[in-house]
């Protein structure tokens, strides 16, 4: 009986550890800078058959895909030459003396269409320069001659597909006011187009898809999840710790969303690492002075929370880490707009996507964590010790990559 026990607490611990193994091997790189890119649209429609489309594009990136598909190397020379100069006035120089090429690029891959028909599109102005999160932004307006008697727009955006080779996974945030509608619209490789016609449940299954994606494909984010289960004692640390998590990231995203809050990537991203390292090294502490008693739990009072005073500073930790969060995510989301109801349900739908991966995850893990410590808290307390040596290992490496 001892041998089939011992046998079945090992078979939990190796699911535990594969369950580690393959979210941390199906998520993508936690450095999303330099790997994936976000393009910005805007569109209004100063009168009937007019729209406007103001596109905030990255600017090397633009550079380098434009060049390459319309065969331009003098764009790219001066155009990176002008990059490492970081000299806002010389990067817009470069994309005006190669006007053509990246008009071109731009609209063959950016497209509005009405009643069935592709809006012919022209380039107004000249390009200008601006920066999100640090990094240089090349703006493009262009304007859209439509029927006057259309009553919705369709708009498609295969910007900087992976098959260029640059980045991948690249999104479009639209935000329009068009056709008497308002509202916002995330657009990928898998939907590259949408209509202003949507419903709303159209709108909010594209926002929650963001959401999920987001930290699906956030593997920074993944492992503070996992540090936060492996150290969780009970099922409601970890629920608390993970509503915490929500609560704190909506305040600075809808903050940052609305400009109200603006905190450079270069603080940001390594308080993101680091808050990773906290939390699976808090585990670990707890391991070396309590060995398998650093599950124990002192409730204090009857009510439904019951947790101690540990639980209680854990908690208060989860939630101010769960305020840089946010700002990283506001950053993938990329919304920076005026108040409106139309932005609060876009960044209300992306939150629930994210908090519907992150129960999913919980269900998933927390269960078999919860059976081994019953059937053999030793072997328990090394899986979640191996856990969180690795996930404290990765986010002090992390950290010390964005800090240097």
């Amino acid at each position: 009986m001892a041998y089939a026990a011992r046998r079945s607490a090992q078979a939990v611990a190796v699911a535990v550890l594969a369950a580690t193994a393959f979210l941390f091997l199906s998520t993508g790189p936690a450095a999303a800078h330099g790997f994936t890119s976000v393009a910005y649209v805007d569109l209004t429609s100063p009168e009937k058959g007019h729209v406007r489309a103001v596109l905030a594009l990255e600017y090397d990136l633009l550079v380098v895909s434009a060049a390459d598909a319309g065969q331009d190397d003098p764009l790219f020379q001066q155009g990176d030459a002008a990059f490492k100069d970081g000299d806002p006035a010389e990067q817009a120089a470069a994309l005006q003396a190669h006007a053509d090429s990246v008009t071109d690029y731009v609209t063959e891959r950016f497209g509005i269409s009405a009643d069935g028909d592709e809006c012919a599109a022209v380039r107004v102005g000249d390009f200008t320069m601006t920066e999100r999160d640090g990094v240089p932004y090349a703006q493009i307006v262009l304007d859209h001659s439509c029927p006057v008697s259309a009553v919705a727009h369709d708009v498609r955006s295969e910007l900087f597909p992976d098959s260029e080779g640059y980045v991948r996974g690249t999104k479009t945030i639209v935000t329009y006011d068009l056709d008497l509608r308002t509202g916002s619209a995330a657009l990928d490789a898998t939907q590259p187009s949408f209509s202003t016609d949507q419903s709303w449940t159209e709108r909010f299954w594209e926002f929650f898809r963001l959401g999920a994606e987001h930290l699906l494909t956030g593997l920074d984010h993944i492992l503070f999840l996992l540090a936060l289960i492996a150290g969780s004692r009970r099922l409601r640390e970890v629920v608390l710790g993970a509503t915490a998590f929500t609560l704190a990231h909506s305040v600075t995203l809808i903050l940052a969303a609305l400009g109200i809050v603006r905190v450079s990537p270069s603080f940001v991203e390594p308080m993101i690492a680091l808050s990773i390292a906290v939390v699976a090294g808090w585990h670990l502490w707890r391991l070396l002075r309590r060995g398998t008693h650093a599950t124990d739990l002192v409730t204090v009072g009857d009510s439904h929370v019951s947790l101690d005073r540990a639980g209680w500073t854990r908690l208060a930790v989860v939630f101010c880490f769960g305020l840089v969060h946010g700002l990283g995510f506001a950053s993938a989301l990329g919304i920076d707009q005026a108040w409106s109801w139309t932005l609060l349900w876009s960044l209300v739908v992306f939150n629930v996507g994210i908090e519907a991966v992150q129960l999913v995850l919980i269900a998933s893990v927390f269960p078999l964590l919860a059976l081994l410590r019953h059937r053999s808290p030793v072997l328990a307390s090394w899986t979640t010790g191996t856990i969180a040596a690795f996930v404290s290992a990765m986010g002090l490496i992390w950290f010390v990559e964005r800090v240097v």
